[in-house]
């Protein structure tokens, strides 16, 4: 299973990014691989968020857009919403001491936590995964 990160959810959406084919491409190839597609709250109001803030988007989304684009991946047959389990608290507390500090990484911890709870593979462009020993992660690829 993987778990996919927020910045690739944006760059599916944003047709003007650098990421955008193989990112499309990727989620297009996941969705019908037969295996689940994980999704977190976490990353799917960080979508929300992203994709309708002015200046980000060259044509930001407005909120109905993007709560609907946030739905049809939630109803998608392939996609399972993934929720911390009773071990969130000790895997989370885990990652982050074993980088030694919290702030920007807090977030990232969490989805990482969140996906070594459901032996989840994270799909994210952001290499600060690598910094969290025992959680999987990749760089989508349209191939």
């Amino acid at each position: 299973m993987t778990l996919v990160d927020a910045n690739v959810l944006l760059y599916v959406v944003n047709a003007q990014a650098e990421h955008h084919a193989a990112s499309r491409a990727w989620m297009r190839s996941a969705l019908r691989s037969g295996r689940p597609v994980g999704l977190a709250w976490l990353a799917l109001t960080a979508f929300i968020r992203l994709s309708t803030k002015v200046g980000l988007f060259p044509a930001p989304l407005d909120v109905s857009d993007a709560t609907g684009i946030v739905r049809s991946w939630v109803d998608h047959p392939a996609t399972l919403v993934l929720e911390p389990t009773a071990r969130h608290a000790g895997v989370l507390a885990g990652l982050l001491q074993e980088v030694g500090t919290g702030g920007n990484l807090v977030n990232d911890a969490h989805l990482a936590a969140i996906a070594v709870e459901h032996d989840a593979e994270v799909v994210s462009y952001d290499n600060d995964f690598s910094r969290f020993t025992g959680v999987r992660w990749s760089i989508p690829s349209a191939g």
